[in-house]
């Protein structure tokens, strides 16, 4: 038995139908390991502003985190069904010499496309930006809008 062992040779048992199986759970217990204890959700590098998209029944309101950008910086348009939000960030001057110990904020052109779920008006577009938070209110078009029917 030992000689088997040591140089590979095939044993002779019967094998069972879920000896595969069994072999491919703990093939993927294995895989597994390497995830446990990582967050589920981690952030993609380079997706700026961060944005929310909601609705009422009249209206869809963007907001997008963008601090230290001015107004005059920023380009909205609305075409079709999608926003777009672009501009530039600055990060400050750089410090001639400066060694780098973290460097997480990138300066430099954005642009951010948001498919919105229905059609818009086009006409009927407000935009503030208060405090860095950017609020983007689209009117949804007339033939979106939910209509209340009377039952007569």
């Amino acid at each position: 038995m030992i000689y088997r062992r040591l140089f590979d040779l095939p044993t002779y048992r019967v094998r069972s139908p879920f000896d595969e199986l069994e072999r491919m759970r703990s093939q993927m217990d294995r895989v597994l390991e390497g995830f446990q204890g990582a967050p589920v959700f981690r952030p993609t590098a380079g997706v700026f502003p961060a944005v929310n998209l909601t609705e009422d029944k009249d209206r869809y309101y963007v907001r997008a985190e963008l601090p230290g950008i001015k107004s005059g910086d920023l380009d909205i348009q609305v075409t079709g069904n999608n926003l777009s939000i672009s501009g530039e960030r600055q990060t400050g001057a750089d410090v001639e010499g400066a060694r780098y110990h973290r460097r997480e904020r990138e300066g430099g052109r954005f642009s951010r496309i948001i498919g919105l779920p229905g059609d818009v008006d086009p006409e009927k577009v407000d935009a503030r930006l208060v405090n860095g938070i950017l609020t983007v209110s689209i009117a949804k078009a007339e033939a979106t809008k939910p209509r209340q029917i009377t039952i007569s």
